[in-house]
């Protein structure tokens, strides 16, 4: 695993990459930090593409990011994590809404959990899931980074 790390908004990010796709983005703080024995700093191209959407993210340039990816979970992190790519940019879903996605609209706690554990945050937007009252409900970076992403989005003010 080849890492990176940069500054941005929110803070310094770390990302990762393995055989020619992203596999992780951490916050300065994460809930779920990654293990990270035998990872090695450098440089590819997924890496300097991901640097370089994420920037253009965070300078109001990109909504929408054009990445490899490589998330490892199981088969049910999975799937939570792949509907999270069709939560458009400025929008929010409630949990309710991600389950209902998802296939099972019962399943709100298990979603819950598997969307805590994104490896992808941003590029596969939990941060864009919150509560069905409007509350900005737990993320793996804090909530004080959820808001400031659902605020770069226009989806807070």
């Amino acid at each position: 695993m080849i890492y990176d790390q940069f500054d941005t908004p929110v803070g310094t990010l770390t990302i990762a990459a393995e055989n020619d796709a992203l596999c992780h983005i951490e916050f300065p703080c994460n809930r779920h930090p990654v293990f990270r024995a035998g990872w090695t700093a450098g440089s590819n191209t997924v890496l300097d593409d991901a640097r370089r959407q994420l920037l253009e993210y965070f300078a109001g340039a990109r909504r929408h990011f054009e990445l490899p990816l490589h998330p490892r979970g199981t088969a049910f992190q999975m799937r939570v994590w792949q509907t999270l790519a069709e939560i458009e940019f400025g929008q929010t879903w409630s949990y309710k809404q991600l389950a209902q996605a998802c296939g099972n609209g019962n399943a709100m706690r298990a979603v819950g959990a598997a969307n805590g554990r994104n490896p992808l945050p941003i590029v596969l937007p939990c941060h864009r899931v919150i509560g069905a009252d409007g509350s900005l409900t737990g993320f793996g970076g804090g909530i004080e980074t959820k808001a400031a992403l659902l605020r770069l989005e226009g989806a807070l003010t």
